[in-house]
């Protein structure tokens, strides 16, 4: 019995959504530092210029091998690179890996101009091991719904206000969900939020921002594990906290399927 006791620590040590270093996670207003390494599948996605890397977008680990982001922030032009288990961008970090993408998949319907289908997944060149600083996400199942008001967090190094500079430390911020009936009221976002979205935030304080993009939308399963239920995607214009503007998420729980047939077929 000992034996199979073993056995299951040792396989549950790096399983999905259970970091060594359990997120700080109380309720704030507006970003903060989190523990380092406590989202470890939140990866930096970065591209090339000038011989210099850039980080551009977030993304969420959700396999040995493959990344899902946001399409938005994929562009033909570009070469990218997925830089893992960081902290802060600025610094050289033991436990943090740079893969090159190998191979990058955006939605076949995805609408850039109606913001529909916000989502791809980047096949890294090698898969990684995972360690303290580097583990995946769980997904959560196929047209799971999350409730009213869920304590959920988005991470990211995406700008600290409007307009402001991106941040060097990853940020984390909670995000209550909110549900599709008000999302879509017409002093909302109306019929510009779909089913296949989830909105969080629009309290006028806390919100993601630009930088943000592809990264996670953090949600606690009843097991404790984390799951990704979001993909950011847009937010408001005029202000990256505007009440009543929540930021929204490609619904993950919509996109099961066709994650799963990509990444088994590439």
């Amino acid at each position: 019995m000992k034996f199979v006791v073993l056995a299951v620590l040792v396989v549950g040590a790096y399983g999905c959504g259970l970091p060594t270093f359990p997120p700080v996670v109380t309720r704030v207003v507006g970003g903060v530092d989190v523990r380092p390494h406590s989202w470890p599948w939140q990866i930096s996605l970065q591209y090339t210029k000038d011989n210099k890397w850039y980080h551009t977008c977030g993304g969420t680990l959700i396999s040995s091998d493959w990344v899902l982001t946001a399409a938005h922030c994929i562009s033909s032009s570009r070469t990218y690179r997925v830089a893992l288990g960081k902290h802060n961008l600025k610094e050289t970090e033991e436990g943090s890996l740079a893969i090159p993408a190998s191979k990058i998949i955006v939605h076949e319907k995805w609408n850039a101009f109606l913001i529909r289908n916000d989502i791809a997944l980047v096949k890294l060149e090698t898969p990684v091991t995972y360690s303290d600083t580097i583990m995946s996400a769980c997904l959560p199942s196929a047209g799971f719904i999350l409730p009213h008001d869920e304590p959920c967090y988005v991470t990211g190094w995406g700008r600290l206000y409007t307009g402001g500079p991106i941040a060097d430390i990853l940020q984390q911020a909670l995000l209550p969900v909110v549900d599709y009936a008000t999302c879509t009221k017409p002093d909302w976002w109306g019929s510009q939020v779909k089913d296949t979205m989830v909105c969080a935030g629009g309290d006028g304080v806390v919100s993601g921002c630009n930088g943000d993009s592809g990264g996670p939308l953090n949600c606690q399963a009843s097991d404790g594990s984390w799951e990704v239920h979001g993909i950011v995607s847009f937010g408001s214009g005029l202000s990256c906290n505007f009440p009543k503007k929540p930021t929204v998420f490609t619904q993950v729980s919509s996109y099961i399927d066709w994650i799963s047939t990509t990444m088994a077929s590439n």
